[in-house]
């Protein structure tokens, strides 16, 4: 199934790859990219999105505690309409298209069903699900773009999460779009979709001896 899905979804779209995208990184990191432009026609099959968020169900989280939570609306269904209500704006441009949106959410507290004994890494738990689903999405040939714009307390009200739930970010997923899915946005959205990706040097935050000591490995030659 796999295959076949892969199969279904690459070769539609050749990632940018540019100088801080370094070759020792996997493609599946390499060629990551946070998409503003999505295939319109593409829909996601019931297996392939089962297969993302197996993903994260699969990932590791303090004591196996499974803090981690999705709402999921699929371009078309009513969930993924009244996700797109609770929206930034700026967002709102460019996320009505991708095949899914969807909410995350971590646990804060314990309720009658669930005890929680490791909510301080309730959010670092949750980050690493959402990197399994990036990378496996990323492995069928799709493309994720997180996000934080959105109104919070809406989205909590709109979807009834409990209170010891926290609604956390957004993820838009789908198929990198071509050039007429690109003329249906905004020229802002095209702009900074093509912006080139920067990251600062391992030598600005990775340590040894003290905190701010640039690691002897780096600086050794």
């Amino acid at each position: 199934m796999a295959d076949e899905m892969t199969a279904n979804v690459t070769g539609r779209h050749t990632p940018l790859v540019t100088p801080a995208q370094p070759e020792t990184l996997t493609p599946l990191l390499r060629d990551r990219e946070s998409v503003m432009v999505y295939d319109r026609s593409h829909e996601l099959r019931p297996e392939e999105l089962r297969a993302i968020l197996e993903a994260a169900r699969w990932s590791p989280s303090a004591g196996n505690s499974q803090p981690w939570g999705f709402l999921v609306g699929l371009r078309g269904d009513d969930t993924h309409a009244a996700m797109v209500e609770v929206l930034s704006s700026a967002n709102q441009a460019w996320a009505p298209s991708a095949s899914a949106i969807i909410l995350t959410l971590h646990q804060v507290a314990t309720d009658e069903d669930h005890e929680i004994a490791y909510s301080d890494y309730a959010m670092f738990d949750l980050g690493q699900a959402v990197a399994h689903i990036t990378v496996q999405a990323r492995s069928m040939g799709l493309q994720v773009r997180q996000f934080g714009g959105f109104d919070h307390r809406a989205a909590t009200e709109r979807f009834a999460v409990p209170p010891h739930w926290a609604v956390t970010t957004g993820i838009a997923l789908g198929l990198p779009g071509g050039p007429d899915d690109d003329a249906k946005v905004p020229e802002w959205v095209r702009t900074r979709a093509r912006l080139p990706r920067s990251r600062l040097p391992l030598e600005a935050f990775v340590h040894s001896g003290k905190f701010g000591h640039t690691a002897d490995f780096l600086t050794d030659h």
